[in-house]
């Protein structure tokens, strides 16, 4: 039975043509000998090993076979009409990078020389330097092309990395980082990718690493065998996938671009799901640079290497724990999925829900762990939400509080941080206890004041038989390290977290007993991006029992957004300054993205009305080009906001979604908050209402301290950054009235 390649181009199928070209591939699959498939060579062609196929009396395949020792490899390239398919046939070729060994699909003349194609761009179009060269000549004498600032020269990108001679000259004249992208958007991914990384300042050494150029293909002198070993390559995974099955090659056709980057990985990557550590590890990187892809291609690796491992995936909120099975299924179907905590296999959940199944399992036991976490007489109870119950006492209490610190969110913010992971149970341990970080200097009458309302909250809480999400975290790490100490031992070999940045101490200690309280090799993966911190407060791992220090990692290439919307997504956070889970500085400067696309749309509107008429004629615009409805998203601060579009959308004739807790499904454009898009991507994505007194929101509970009003203006960047890093290829924003002060960075 015949072997299928795809090509990264094959996914950028015509809807019209999806079903049409799975038909094709799944006969391809049965018997490539079939009369009705009409495989057939090219005469003239520059490689021997294409080939067209029929898919139907107007449509042609391209591909290439490669016979190799045992069953034949087709490696399909896409479909076009007839005359195009047999037009490309005879100029493009599949053959072995000389340098480095890896396989390339390639578009050249057919009176090129074999050796020296013309150029590696993957466009059908022909892609000599002499065509290439306007786009990305110098725009003045004087100015000095980008990579010849670097110090670079023709022999070092051809003879070092491998990349094409017509491609290194034309990179060498790009005036302009913008030149240099729109030049890589149209090579041969791996060396597109390349180019990027030089241009963001990586040596010849650190491109070569990034993408496993310092593992060159071996040599064999069989032709067709060092095709294949030249796709199993890691930078040749970028542009082609192996189909192992008709449900793999059906999602491959039916996610086509738009979903393969979630599942797809950088050779860099590969590295750290595969590599090892001694205890924690952390790979930071901002959105979209494919930290959850890390995520879930290690916790499918770990699984495949060992039946009885127990793998846990988590991250701060249900709907990205869903999220993350889902992608976890299209990346590899029949992966172990466990259902019990505990069991062998992948366990994907929630934070939360995490700490409900441990407290649940833990029966009686539960009560004697809550005793030594809340105070004596303590008992596990419902879990809720906290700001009720702290309004509750505060309304009560707090007048022994100065004013500026009646405030909820001092109160849950000094509980999550310092009091619950604190193991704090008496008004002595409180006065003790240090406060790193917390900013509100508070002397011993302060103290005072404030554990009377916090042994009041606990009362509460305690008479309703209830608890908020940090107290049950607390109390389920508690009864995992009691039971770890009594020689019962752990429940999980493996846990990857997900969006780490967003957890609270209690929760952090929860992870850290799941592994077991004592440091392990490889029992902790963190990944994490402080730019997308919107929930809670800013913590430091190594208080909490969690060393990562000489065990991080930083991505940096954006796989989801084009160069322009992360441009503009960056912007945003500009003016702020951010620190990471090791208390180290995150800077943003060095992201780059391996797309490029149009600029945002900035449109200011002169009332609301005028804002609800403009929002329906972008979606409608975006709907009349044919765009999936699914695929387009309106992002709004919060839900009464949210509500108010979806009915004024609809009055105009525009039918859209609101989304909360449940899946995106077909159909309809969705509305949703910003702090629900959240580990999700859309084609086309409008910003609506970033005005002032909308974004950022009014913060007045943060108000008790400068450095935690500063703190909340930094989430209110983070969750502009994360909306606007949502687009995959267009971004539109728009307000009413006076423009928010965190688009003062931005360029308009």
């Amino acid at each position: 039975m015949p072997n299928i390649i795809m090509s990264k181009s094959s996914n950028k199928l015509d809807p019209s043509v999806k079903k049409k070209a799975y038909a094709f591939l799944e006969k391809l699959t049965e018997n490539d000998a079939s009369p009705g498939l009409h495989i057939e060579p090219i005469h003239n062609s520059v490689d021997a090993r294409v080939r067209t196929g029929r898919v139907d009396d107007f449509f042609r395949a391209v591909l290439f076979k490669i016979t190799g020792s045992g069953e034949p490899t087709y490696v399909f390239h896409g479909i076009w009409p007839h005359d195009d398919a047999i037009a490309l046939a005879k100029k493009t070729t599949l053959s072995v990078n000389p340098v480095n060994g890896i396989t390339e699909i390639r578009t050249v003349e057919p009176d090129a020389a074999m050796g020296v194609a013309a150029g590696s761009v993957a466009d059908p179009a022909p892609a000599a330097s002499a065509a290439l060269a306007p786009e990305v000549a110098p725009s003045a004498a004087d100015d000095t092309p980008v990579l010849v600032a670097l110090g670079l020269s023709v022999a070092d990108l051809v003879e070092r990395l491998g990349l094409d001679q017509n491609l290194a000259v034309a990179a060498l004249a790009a005036a302009t980082e913008d030149n240099l992208l729109d030049l890589a958007g149209r090579a041969v991914e791996w060396q597109g990718l390349a180019l990027i990384d030089l241009a963001s300042g990586h040596s010849l050494g650190e491109v070569q690493e990034r993408l496993a150029l310092d593992q060159p293909v071996e040599d064999v002198a069989d032709a067709d065998e060092a095709l294949l070993r030249g796709l199993d390559h890691a930078a040749a995974k970028l542009s082609f996938t192996y189909i192992e099955s008709n449900d793999e090659l059906r999602r491959a056709i039916d996610d086509g671009d738009f979903g393969a980057w979630r599942v797809f990985l950088h050779p860099e990557q590969r590295r750290y799901v595969a590599g090892s550590w001694n205890g924690p590890f952390r790979l930071s990187g901002g959105a979209g640079t494919g930290k959850t892809v890390v995520v879930l291609h290690r916790a499918r690796a770990l699984a495949l290497a060992d039946d009885n491992r127990r793998v846990i995936v988590t991250t701060y909120t249900t709907n990205l724990a869903e999220a993350m099975k889902r992608d976890l299924f299209r990346l590899d179907p029949n992966v172990a999925v466990s259902t019990m905590l505990g069991d062998c296999g992948v366990y994907v959940a929630g934070i939360d829900a995490l700490a409900a199944r441990v407290l649940k399992g833990a029966g009686d036991a539960a009560d004697t762990a809550a005793s030594t976490i809340l105070g004596d007489g303590a008992r596990v109870g419902a879990v809720r939400s906290a700001s009720a119950r702290w309004a509750e006492v505060l309304d009560i209490h707090g007048d022994d509080l100065p004013p500026e610190l009646q405030s909820v969110a001092f109160l849950d913010a000094e509980y999550a941080t310092v009091i619950l992971p604190s193991r704090i149970t008496s008004e002595a341990g409180y006065l003790k206890v240090r406060r790193p970080g917390r900013g509100v200097p508070l002397d011993r009458a302060r103290r005072r004041a404030v554990w009377k309302i916090v042994a009041a909250y606990r009362n509460n809480g305690a008479l309703d038989r209830e608890m908020d999400f940090d107290e049950a975290a607390a109390v389920a790490a508690e009864y995992l390290t009691s039971v770890f100490r009594s020689g019962g031992g752990y429940l999980a070999d493996h846990v990857l977290v997900d969006e780490g940045q967003d957890l609270t101490p209690a929760r952090w200690q929860l992870l850290r007993a799941l592994a077991g309280p004592e440091k392990r090799r490889d029992d902790l993966f963190i990944a994490e991006d402080s730019h997308q911190r919107i929930y809670g407060q800013k913590v430091v791992l190594s208080r909490y029992g969690i060393e990562i220090v000489g065990r991080s990692r930083r991505l940096t290439l954006n796989y989801r957004t084009t160069a322009q919307n992360l441009a503009f997504a960056l912007s945003v956070l500009a003016p702020g300054e951010y620190t990471d889970l090791d208390d180290g500085s995150e800077k943003s400067s060095d992201y780059r993205s391996a797309r490029s696309g149009p600029l945002p749309a900035l449109h200011g509107c002169s009332g609301l009305g005028a804002e609800y008429d403009h929002a329906t004629a972008v979606v409608a615009d975006w709907l009349a080009a044919g765009v999936a409805p699914e695929t387009i998203a309106v992002l709004v601060r919060d839900r009464l906001v949210r509500d108010k579009v979806v009915a004024a959308l609809g009055e105009r004739g525009v039918s859209v979604r609101a989304v909360d807790r449940e899946g995106i499904k077909a159909g309809l454009p969705v509305v949703m908050t910003m702090h629900r898009c959240k580990g999700t991507e859309f084609s086309r994505v409008l910003l609506f209402g970033v005005s002032e007194g909308s974004v950022p929101a009014a913060l007045r509970a943060e108000k008790y301290s400068k450095d935690s009003w500063e703190d909340a203006m930094l989430r209110e960047r983070s969750l502009l950054y994360v909306a606007a890093t949502r687009a995959r290829d267009e971004l539109a924003v728009s307000w009413s009235g006076a423009t928010s002060s965190l688009l003062e960075t931005t360029s308009r």
